[in-house]
């Protein structure tokens, strides 16, 4: 394999760092980042007060991207979160048995059709694996982490926590490229929807008894039903997305079967002109999701 030479990679280091995007050196020819960890560390010098991992380190300061690539010729990451972005990872399918499973960029494109949108027109690269990544700009106030199959199978995405390879670097699959979209745009509105941390319900009280729990899974559910049955065309997926998530902790805490959920978002979903495949696609994705991230509450 051929690396790129330092001067190209340093090239995409501070063209990257130009755009206000915080960078750090991912090992030569890989994805794999080149700072030392936890483990290892001097605590010295960026490090003296504390062991700072990538995230921490990334920067934009151009003495200190040309200081740091002219020391090996480092791939470029990204870090997502300190850098203002949302970053889509549209994959290929990893099941290479499959040969029908859709592409993340045909899961997105049908998610875009479905909301009543066209594909953003934004910042994008292909990715080593044929991939895409499609940079949009976070939305302030709110902090966004990243998921992994919660937007749909291949379609992940990349925020507080999380990196992309910089357009420019290389690895032994081959290059990230940038291909079309000179500006990022903010994040669409229906997938925030998507992507925003569900809210939680107030606690209840500790000594809240069981048939008080209950009663308030009941109300929950009721509005949240009734949220998604008011919800307009363009936003009624995100809507019934939002109301399962919400949803799911009270059938994992034990306060509401999942059929009964089931049943009624089914049913406002449908109401709302979404067909029964979509309505049964969303909230079996939402809820599992839901379900597997909240713990059981514990008794008083």
């Amino acid at each position: 394999m051929t690396h790129h030479p330092p001067s190209a990679l340093l090239s995409a280091a501070l063209d990257a760092a130009a755009r206000g995007w915080h960078v750090f050196p991912l090992r030569p020819g890989t994805k794999r980042p080149a700072l030392h960890g936890e483990q290892r560390c001097p605590a010295t010098g960026p490090c003296a007060g504390g062991h700072r991992k990538w995230e921490q380190r990334a920067t934009t300061d151009p003495d200190r991207i040309r200081a740091t690539w002219s020391t090996a010729p480092f791939n470029v990451g990204i870090a997502t979160g300190p850098s203002g972005l949302v970053v889509i990872d549209l994959d290929m399918p990893k099941d290479k048995s499959s040969g029908d499973a859709p592409c993340g960029a045909t899961t997105f494109r049908a998610l875009c059709e479905r909301a009543g949108h066209a594909v953003p027109t934004t910042y994008r690269t292909r990715t080593a694996s044929g991939g895409q990544h499609l940079y949009f700009t976070a939305p302030s106030g709110v902090r966004l982490a990243n998921t992994a199959r919660t937007v749909a199978a291949s379609v992940d995405t990349r925020a507080w926590g999380g990196y992309v390879v910089a357009a420019g670097s290389t690895t032994p699959t081959g290059p990230y490229e940038a291909l079309c979209g000179p500006e990022t745009v903010p994040v669409p509105g229906w997938l925030l929807s998507i992507l925003r941390p569900a809210p939680k319900p107030p606690e209840a009280p500790s000594t809240a008894t069981v048939g008080q729990s209950r009663r308030y899974a009941d109300v929950a559910l009721a509005n949240e039903a009734q949220n998604v049955a008011r919800s307009q065309h363009g936003g009624r997926e995100a809507a019934l997305f939002r109301a399962a998530r919400a949803l799911g902790r009270f059938v994992a805490w034990g306060d509401l079967p999942r059929h009964v959920v089931e049943q009624a978002l089914q049913e406002a979903g449908e109401s709302t002109g979404l067909t029964a495949a979509e309505c049964h696609s969303t909230l079996r994705s939402a809820l599992n999701w839901s379900i597997a991230h909240n713990q059981r509450r514990r008794a008083a």
